[in-house]
């Protein structure tokens, strides 16, 4: 299994419930595959360098993962299609992390 980071932005008008199962999806999706969590990091809300659908706030969280390669695109496919997830990013992390 690889080590991978995921960053997301979740709408900041979505409420604590939606964040949650937002979350629970999420690990669900990565853990459900034969993954493992390693951290989960809520940054909290914070000013987006650009508008994304009208909006200049979003919540970020932060999650490091591992995962074997061929299940990182149904995560990617998760993420897609979850509506209060505006933006994510999926990457490898460097080697020397991976431990």
């Amino acid at each position: 299994m690889k080590a991978y980071e995921l960053l997301y932005i979740v709408d900041p008008n979505a409420n604590d419930e939606i964040r949650a199962n937002v979350t629970a999806r999420i690990d669900g999706a990565i853990v459900g595959q034969g993954g493992a969590i390693d951290d989960v990091d809520d940054w909290g809300k914070r000013k987006l360098a650009y508008e994304i659908d009208h909006l200049s706030e979003g919540n970020y969280i932060l999650v490091n993962f591992h995962a074997d390669p061929t299940h990182v695109q149904e995560l990617d496919r998760v993420l897609r299609i979850t509506d209060a997830v505006k933006r994510h990013m999926i990457v490898v992390r460097p080697e020397s992390e991976q431990e």
